[in-house]
């Protein structure tokens, strides 16, 4: 099958000297500081800058499904764009954070929220709360010191004792969410985190730290930023994206944009792991393990176990060439190319099930936007793009396009596409 590859500006085809860069204004980071979109530094989010030139001139009564929901970019912007939007994510959290993101709030609420949050801080201050159990996540200490460890404690504790509305609180929680990854050993510098060790004086870069200061700055930023309110309100739901025939059973939608996990072994879970535990998400690591098996991809922990004893019973749905490929990545001299091979084997297969369940919630004529990388193992490059090809042009759908977005590293051979194509069953 045959790619139409394209380069940026995002709709201008490729010519023969077009040089594809690695373009940051599609990746996360332009989302940084760009109102709520900004709230929370989560990598797997992509750029809201994306989403807004797709919808760009498509009329408003166009009914918008994003399955893979993650952060709520794509409901965001709709919404702020005056589209209704529903999406769906497996992630309790990410539900939790979407549905905040993308509330309704009044300003005589947000304007109480200043007094609140300035009470909170000088009960810090005072050291007027009793600190919290730490929650259970595994090597805490890598995270935060021990002073950092006991305020957090205590500021969980404060927020707790704060008797006011639903959405009050909601607000004050993706503060506390803000300044756990601010004042944590936790560095961003590249797609999946890292950790870096600041000095025990309690030094934040350069400056040394009052961390109430830190949440009451985060606390504002949060309240100016929510004052700006979406035209539309949007549906977040939690559940699978290959059930979306048994939450969706009337609905049907016009557009579809969305980023899948990709095939690249990178762990959502694990990068949301702060927030979930703090926020009482999850319990231990064998929960962790058992929400990562859920979801497409999903190989950390537990998850990882769990496919040594996975078996596929389709094998006919997997492209000629991307099964060579698998062999390829299987052979012994690969360390570990068998359970990888085994992970790109789901990966497709939980592809093929989610593009199953899609084509029952679409209207006839609906255009959909898959957002996604390709990936290597061992030098074996898999063009995940074209099985995504392969997968919609058996289930209906045509006029199916690959534009590439962007390079992702210094790799050449690693891009993000944008596959995209219409609903057209004959």
């Amino acid at each position: 099958m045959r790619s139409i590859l394209f380069c940026v500006p995002y709709l201008l085809p490729m010519k023969n000297d077009c040089k594809v860069n690695q373009n940051s204004y599609y990746t996360f980071k332009y989302n940084n500081g760009l109102g709520r979109h900004g709230w929370l530094r989560l990598t797997p989010a992509y750029s809201v800058k994306l989403v807004e030139e797709i919808l760009a001139g498509k009329p408003t009564d166009k009914s918008i499904l994003d399955p893979f929901a993650g952060t709520s970019t794509t409901a965001l912007c709709a919404a702020y764009k005056g589209f209704e939007a529903s999406t769906v994510e497996l992630n309790p959290f990410s539900v939790w954070l979407g549905k905040v993101k993308t509330e309704i709030y009044d300003k005589a609420l947000l304007e109480r929220m200043r007094a609140v949050g300035l009470e909170i801080t000088e009960g810090l201050r005072n050291n007027k709360y009793e600190p919290t159990d730490f929650p259970n996540l595994h090597n805490i200490e890598r995270w935060w010191g021990e002073e950092a460890l006991v305020f957090l404690a205590k500021l969980k504790r404060g927020i707790s004792e704060f008797c006011g509305r639903k959405k009050a609180t909601d607000l004050l929680q993706i503060a506390f969410c803000r300044t756990l990854i601010l004042i944590s050993n936790a560095s961003f510098n590249h797609q999946s985190m890292s950790f870096k060790k600041w000095p025990s004086n309690s030094l934040f870069g350069n400056h040394l730290v009052n961390y109430a200061d830190v949440f009451n700055r985060s606390l504002s930023y949060v309240i100016e930023t929510a004052f700006k309110n979406p035209s539309n309100k949007s549906e977040i739901l939690q559940g699978d994206a290959l059930e979306l025939h048994n939450i969706f059973h009337e609905k049907k939608f016009d557009l579809v944009i969305t980023s899948p996990p990709y095939a690249n072994r990178i762990s959502y879970i694990r990068e949301l792991r702060p927030y979930m535990y703090w926020l009482d998400y999850l319990e231990n690591g064998k929960d962790a393990g058992e929400l990562d098996w859920k979801t497409i991809g999903g190989t950390w922990g537990s998850a990882t176990s769990k496919l040594n004893n996975w078996e596929n019973q389709e094998k006919k749905v997997i492209p000629s060439k991307i099964g060579v490929l698998l062999g390829d990545i299987a052979k012994g001299k690969n360390k570990n190319g068998m359970i990888l091979s085994k992970y790109v084997e789901k990966y497709l297969m939980d592809m093929w099930n989610h593009f199953k369940s899609l084509i029952q919630v679409l209207n006839s004529g609906a255009e959909v936007h898959y957002i996604v990388g390709n990936s290597s193992f061992y030098g074996h490059l898999v063009p995940i793009e074209e099985a995504y090809q392969d997968m919609m042009q058996k289930l209906g759908f045509r006029n199916i396009e690959v534009k590439i977005i962007r390079k992702r590293n210094s790799n050449r051979n690693l891009y993000e596409f944008d596959v995209c194509a219409t609903f057209n069953p004959r």
